[in-house]
């Protein structure tokens, strides 16, 4: 299931970027003493004390402003919060509490979901520094120095109680998030779907305006199916609400456990679909891609083979891709979607056996030896299947240096071969071991 997402936000300047890049562990936001850098959200996974979340990094927030740039960033951070599950607010306890600093923790109320406040910039803690910012009405104020690491674990600790709050109240069902450019008959699957014989147990609209969360149950598994509204090129999203929902399909993805990717086949594979499956496949999540209308199309014996050939040639990028060929509106073939949902879902959380893997890999490595660099050769002392959803390894090698994007390619179509990950992605992650330890 989709990690739970902690957002972060506030006003600018007040340390919001260096505290994400401390707790993600890597320099992923810029951090400059200048408000504003941070314009679009970024992601990072994390784990504390054993629990598995993701961190959202926003723009600061200045909901006075009606500069273009800034009414962007409370856009994107708006969004964050929307979807979010736990939210960290940063104000400055050099600077104690300002107007902006009102002004937000007012929206956040608004938001209804657990807020934590965190005092940043507490280098050395002083009651005075902490006890006015009580005044937010936003409970007990966390002081910290993201700077220097100190106060983070204590804030952490609250975030994940929270998370495991919130985990009892969850369902276990397996979401699946219906996505594609618009018209592309997204709602008409959903409805076919929720059409065969299923108890439907309940319509519940998501904290979102635009993806309706469905729950529903078939042969004896539970489901959520997610509709969310059509994904335009950006130059065409023509007004808030439309940019809104756009945002809300893709936080739809990253929360899925499965992704129906609805292509029109009157229409054929365009550009934008091959960027909406793109990003799917960069969040890792296992793929159907649907290819819809198929009532639409003239066939002959060979179409389905053309059609798969033209596939195969624009998503080089996803060889493992997984399709079907329906019509949502006769429902034709969409008997067959559901299997395809369980059968990319039980892909994306295989574990492979370390014996096995290392078997595989060493004789792949024998057979097909890494050239060689300046008289230097890659070796792979030893290989681990590390996560899930989506498969992910590490491979020890002696430099990383001297793998190869060829090679890597080469490594994965082997892991493929000896076992099945169609339809989901796996990510293989390089460690160098010193040779003498």
């Amino acid at each position: 299931m989709a990690n739970p997402l902690l957002a972060i936000v506030g006003r600018p300047n007040v340390g919001k970027s260096t505290f994400f890049n401390r707790v993600a562990g890597r320099k992923i936001s810029i951090t400059e003493d200048r408000p504003g850098i941070t314009r679009d959200r970024l992601y990072a996974d994390c784990e504390w004390r054993g629990r598995a979340f993701t961190v959202v990094d926003t723009g600061g927030i200045e909901l006075q402003s009606d500069d273009t740039m800034w009414r962007e960033i409370k856009k994107q951070a708006e969004a964050a919060i929307d979807t979010a599950q736990v939210i960290l607010f940063f104000v400055d306890g050099k600077e104690g509490i300002t107007t902006s600093d009102y002004d937000v923790a007012d929206m956040l109320r608004r938001s209804k979901k657990p807020v934590i406040l965190v005092v940043n910039k507490v280098d050395e803690y002083s009651e005075d520094k902490v006890f006015e910012f009580y005044a937010l009405g936003l409970g007990e104020p966390y002081p910290v120095s993201s700077e220097h690491g100190t106060g983070i674990g204590d804030v952490l600790d609250e975030a994940v109680s929270w998370f495991e709050k919130g985990q009892n109240e969850e369902d276990d069902s397996l979401k699946i998030a219906v996505v594609g450019k618009p018209n592309a008959g997204k709602s008409s699957l959903v409805n076919r779907l929720l059409g065969f014989e299923r108890s439907i147990v309940t319509d519940i609209a998501g904290t979102t305006r635009d993806a309706i969360d469905t729950k529903f149950s078939y042969n004896g598994k539970n489901y959520t199916i997610i509709d969310t509204a059509g994904i335009r090129k950006k130059s065409k999203v023509e007004d808030d609400v439309e940019y809104y929902s756009v945002l809300r399909a893709f936080d739809a993805v990253r929360r899925a456990d499965v992704c129906l990717l609805v292509v029109d086949c009157a229409e054929g594979l365009t550009e934008q679909d091959s960027k909406i499956i793109g990003y799917v496949h960069e969040q890792g999540k296992p793929s159907v891609i649907v290819m819809n209308k198929w009532d639409l199309i003239e066939k002959d014996s060979n179409t389905i083979n053309e059609f798969e050939r033209k596939l195969a040639e624009d998503l080089k990028f996803m060889d493992y891709f997984k399709s079907v060929y329906i019509s949502a509106k006769t429902g034709q073939r969409a008997e067959k979607i559901m299997s395809l949902v369980d059968e990319v879902y039980e892909h994306s959380r295989y574990r492979v056996a370390t014996g096995v893997l290392n078997d595989v890999i060493s004789d792949a490595v024998r057979a097909n030896e890494p050239p060689s660099y300046n008289g230097r050769r890659l070796r792979v002392y030893y290989s681990s299947q590390v996560a899930v959803a989506p498969p992910t390894f590490v491979l020890f090698v002696n430099s990383c240096d001297l793998l190869h994007f060829s090679y890597e390619r080469f490594l994965e179509n082997t892991l493929r071969k000896n076992f099945d990950f169609s339809g989901t992605p796996i990510k293989i992650l390089i460690r160098e071991k010193n040779e003498d330890k």
